[in-house]
């Protein structure tokens, strides 16, 4: 059969585009003697009745071909209400809807969701449509009988070697390399990550202990904490106590090399001397006057 050169260029990319990249559970095979005679195999789609099996799809193109759809049939035995028993096909896309633009990668697509989604309503097999409509058990049980016995091989078909387009396209998609520094953070003896370490800084005056770490005046020498304190629960009179134009302690301690005695004068024995001296002086005065 002749071809318009426009036509062979065409079914000739497009066989080599479904040898090279085809599409996930689809591949196609080409004859020997004749490029053109060309068989599609369709990998029964997983949980449906067809899984497991490989069905194929015999092409026939003639010259009117891309403005008419090519002859499509299955040459697998299959259970389905679209498929009759001589492996005639009801689709629309290969009738009514077909379009110049659609390939031999369109028609196998269009069968697979066949597969998945069959059509009762325009049944070819009418065993089979009235089985889908009023018994779905009863047809998923026949239609994997037939599939094990007539689509399922001990060995599934070499074309299926050659991976898919879309396991090629993941596995070609650059990987962004991983940022990891390999520079280790020191870990303390308690499994804490080490406090932010502050800058060392030398001290201007010592020439020895280059680096050491300046840290502030602790408050044992800042002047203003040198003042003693006042005895707590004490008076003030009990803690100062006049003297003449002095001032004098509350306490003096005498400590030893063994034992610590405390002579303590208090405040109110300080008050009565004072008291009995300013008595005794005004005496004197009224006896001089």
């Amino acid at each position: 059969m002749a071809f318009a050169p426009t036509t062979m260029r065409r079914l000739m990319r497009e066989i080599t585009q479904l040898k090279t990249a085809p599409p996930e559970g689809i591949r196609v095979q080409t004859s020997e003697d004749n490029m053109f005679d060309l068989t599609g195999i369709i990998e029964g789609p997983e949980s449906t009745p067809y899984a497991g099996g490989y069905f194929r799809i015999k092409f026939n193109f003639t010259e009117e071909f891309p403005a008419a759809p090519p002859k499509c049939r299955f040459i697998t035995k299959i259970f389905h209400p679209n498929v009759s028993g001589a492996g005639e096909i009801c689709v629309n896309t290969l009738k009514k809807d077909w379009k110049p633009t659609y390939g031999i990668e369109h028609i196998l697509v269009t069968v697979k969701c066949l597969l998945i989604y069959p059509n009762p309503e325009s049944a070819l097999d009418e065993e089979a449509g009235k089985l889908l409509l009023e018994d779905y058990d009863s047809y998923c049980s026949r239609a994997k009988l037939i599939t094990s016995v007539h689509a399922t091989p001990r060995v599934r078909p070499i074309e299926f070697d050659t991976p898919s387009s879309e396991s090629t396209t993941m596995n070609s998609s650059p990987s962004k390399p991983l940022n990891i520094s390999t520079r280790a953070k020191p870990v303390s003896s308690s499994g804490a990550p080490p406090p932010h370490a502050l800058p060392l800084k030398s001290t201007p005056n010592s020439s020895e202990n280059d680096g050491a770490v300046s840290l502030p005046a602790s408050k044992d020498k800042d002047p203003r904490h040198n003042s003693p304190a006042p005895a707590p629960l004490s008076t003030a009179d009990s803690n100062v106590v006049m003297a003449g134009n002095g001032l004098v302690p509350p306490a003096t301690a005498v400590r030893g090399d063994k034992n610590t005695t405390t002579k303590t004068v208090t405040g109110k024995r300080a008050a009565t001397s004072l008291v009995s001296n300013g008595a005794e002086k005004r005496k004197k005065a009224l006896k001089r006057l």
